[in-house]
């Protein structure tokens, strides 16, 4: 059944729900967008965590504007999956900025725990 015709072969296929990957998709951006929040909460929670300075506290501004980021990223893909039974692929200036902002939280976070 591979084949050239094989991706036509299986849009035409009836068994196939055309509607479950963009659940699955729109499921995995909300788990990310937590996974995002709970690491932010724990920056802030590292950064007062004995006091204050000048440094923990950037680093955390630094950390929560890039969670804004990476929310605002996810909730603009969450309503494109949502608008249509089709839904766009995803830009690839999106797809940069989200990996982007995830990499900015890992190294915010390892910046605040070392």
């Amino acid at each position: 059944m591979g084949g050239v015709n094989a991706p036509a072969a299986r849009r035409r296929d009836p068994d196939r729900d055309p509607g479950l990957q963009p659940e699955r998709t729109r499921l995995a951006w909300r788990r990310t967008t937590l996974s995002g929040t709970v690491s932010a909460v724990l920056a802030v929670k590292t950064a007062l965590h004995g006091g204050a300075s000048a440094p923990r506290l950037v680093a955390c501004a630094l950390c929560c504007v890039v969670w804004l980021a990476f929310l605002l990223i996810a909730h603009h893909r969450i309503r494109t999956l949502s608008a249509t039974a089709a839904p766009t692929a995803f830009a690839p200036r999106h797809a940069t900025a989200t990996v982007l902002c995830t990499l900015a939280l890992a190294v915010c976070g390892a910046a605040l725990v070392l």
